[in-house]
């Protein structure tokens, strides 16, 4: 009878990807990347309009 703990069970490892990364579609290849906003109302442009505007436009 040994006393000596069983080891345990190892994490799988991340699998090595050899894919070409230029294939692969990032955030800046949509407009969401590029700080587009979804669709909205009259009011929500003047919203972000004031919002960016610069102090020195008020």
């Amino acid at each position: 009878m040994s006393t000596t703990p069983e080891p345990e069970p190892r994490a799988p490892r991340p699998a090595l990807v050899f894919d070409d990364p230029l294939d692969q579609q990032t955030s800046d290849d949509t407009d969401r990347g590029w700080g587009e906003r979804p669709e909205g109302d009259s009011a929500a442009d003047l919203k972000r309009f004031l919002d960016e505007k610069p102090p020195h436009h008020l």
